[in-house]
């Protein structure tokens, strides 16, 4: 029986939420599964990869081929170089202890590269935030100018108004003619 892994759809419309299993390649997308080895949530900066690293090594070892999207999602959790050197220990170039020094080398540096990427996006998002902020206060400021023109304006035309009035009534107001 051909396997696959590949991704398995949940979520609502535009929200989309995957999990990683293993399935006959002839079931559907959505359908019947040998074994859930994972979930995948792309919607997260960076994206939440839960993965059972041990049974994905099993599969692979079993002959289950990848998906193109489940392919980079073990590798980028690092479970194909860890079939890589695992193959390398079969073969003798490698001893086991050699093979998990250079595994446990390789996460700790891509745990460092993943997490200096997701605080440069979120000082990117903090300095988009503070550029927008300065714009708006910007916006607001030549608001408030036109605002207080306008006000400047009816309070000079109000006062002209006011002192014009009593000259040419001749200083009687309407109540006191009647």
């Amino acid at each position: 029986m051909p396997t696959k892994i590949r991704l398995q759809r949940f979520g609502k419309k535009g929200q989309p939420f995957y999990h990683v299993v293993v399935a006959d390649s002839r079931a559907p997308r959505d359908g019947k599964f040998i074994e859930k080895i994972g979930t995948y949530n792309p919607r997260t900066i960076p994206a939440t990869i839960d993965l059972n690293l041990d049974r994905a090594l099993y599969w692979l070892g079993t002959g289950a081929q990848p998906t193109e999207t489940t392919r980079a999602i073990l590798s980028y959790k690092g479970v194909l170089y860890k079939n890589h050197l695992l193959g390398g220990v079969k073969k003798g170039a490698l001893t086991q202890e050699q093979a998990d020094a250079k595994f446990s080398a390789w996460m700790e540096n891509k745990n460092l590269k993943v997490l200096q990427h997701s605080q440069k996006v979120q000082s990117t998002k903090a300095d988009d935030m503070k550029n927008r902020l300065v714009e708006e206060s910007k916006k607001r400021e030549v608001i408030a100018k036109a605002i207080a023109e306008k006000r400047a304006a009816a309070n000079v035309a109000e006062a002209e108004a006011a002192a014009e009035a009593p000259a040419t009534d001749g200083g009687e107001t309407p109540a006191e003619n009647a």
